[in-house]
């Protein structure tokens, strides 16, 4: 079995070559092809991954879900593993979701670290090692077999935010879900940006929002109101 890492990006001109680069270099060699989905970019995202051996598409539309699933379509490879464009994969990461494929399960993720080092990020990163809905967002990754992702339909492409929420939920109500002891490293810059307990509590509202029924596009207003 082999892999497609796809990777949806929109103005990710300052990470995109070393997660490109990250993949190689920590894959086992389980790697078909790297796709990386663009929304659109505005900087040189487009210019950077032209740079590197992957593959660079053009989504029909901007939208993580709407890229994502348009980079499902491209792919070829029999599993298919969504990665953030600032986030690196763990070693030999190929090897582990192989393993996991092989044993039975049909989807699942990483758990979570952060660059930075900061108390309130290192226990949000420490929540991801349980198996709780509430701790599964997609910063973690996700790998999903090319056949389950087609059986469910894929992301939901109304979905502008919780998108990767709404996906896992619905793969652990159908499959087995497999949750790896290996954490991806992914960016704290919207922290930073932002404020560390500000936008966990942001997070934690939206999240919260979303359960209770809250739609779309109240959601991603609060969004961009209170994130930048």
């Amino acid at each position: 079995m082999k892999i497609s890492v796809v990777i949806p990006a929109y103005n990710e001109e300052e990470t995109i070559k070393e997660t490109i680069s990250s993949i190689r270099r920590h894959s086992a060699g389980h790697i078909k092809e790297i796709i990386v989905v663009d929304g659109g970019s505005e900087d040189a995202t487009v210019e950077r991954v032209q740079e590197t051996e992957a593959c660079l598409v053009t989504s029909p539309a901007k939208g993580r879900s709407v890229q994502m699933n348009y980079g499902a379509e491209v792919a070829t490879g029999d599993i298919l593993y969504f990665l953030h464009a600032d986030t690196i994969p763990p070693k030999n990461f190929d090897s582990n979701i192989l393993k996991s494929v092989t044993n039975g399960a049909k989807a699942g993720c990483f758990q979570l670290s952060f660059d930075r080092d900061h108390p309130l990020l290192d226990f949000y990163a420490w929540c991801t090692r349980f198996n709780i809905d509430a701790f599964r967002f997609g910063d973690q990754s996700l790998f999903v077999s090319a056949e389950t992702f087609a059986s469910i339909g894929g992301f939901r492409e109304d979905h502008i935010v919780m998108e990767d929420q709404e996906l896992m939920k619905r793969l652990k109500k159908k499959f087995s879900f497999d949750l790896l002891s290996d954490a991806v490293l992914t960016s704290s810059r919207k922290y930073s940006d932002n404020g560390v307990l500000k936008l966990q509590l942001v997070f934690t509202l939206i999240f919260m929002l979303y359960q209770v029924g809250v739609s779309q596009t109240n959601l991603d207003l609060i969004y961009k109101k209170l994130i930048h």
